[in-house]
């Protein structure tokens, strides 16, 4: 059996959002994915936090041109390059320009 690691120091903010709808936005001024430009702001809920990364099950990645394209398998986010995390009610619609 494998025992999780302790979170550890300021990683220790990050697991308060665990289980939780939160909307995050990465230090990136854009990002490309399948051949998409988009701007790296993701929905979704939080489904592991450890002592380096976020990992988000099936995320919303708000593209201009698909603002509720779900990405089909699980994102893992460094928590380096998160600049914002909030929670964030999934229903609610955000102009994305």
């Amino acid at each position: 059996m494998v025992l999780a690691e302790p979170i550890i120091g300021r990683n220790r903010l990050f697991a308060e959002f665990k289980n939780k709808e939160v909307l995050l936005v990465l230090e990136s001024s854009q990002l490309n994915i399948l051949g998409q430009t988009f701007r790296p702001i993701f929905t979704g809920e939080v489904t592991e936090v450890n002592n380096g990364f976020i990992t988000m099950d099936k995320p919303i990645i708000k593209m201009h041109n698909a603002p509720f394209y779900t990405f089909p398998t699980p994102l893992n986010f460094p928590l380096e390059h998160i600049v914002s995390i909030t929670l964030f009610d999934p229903k609610r619609v955000i102009p994305i320009l």
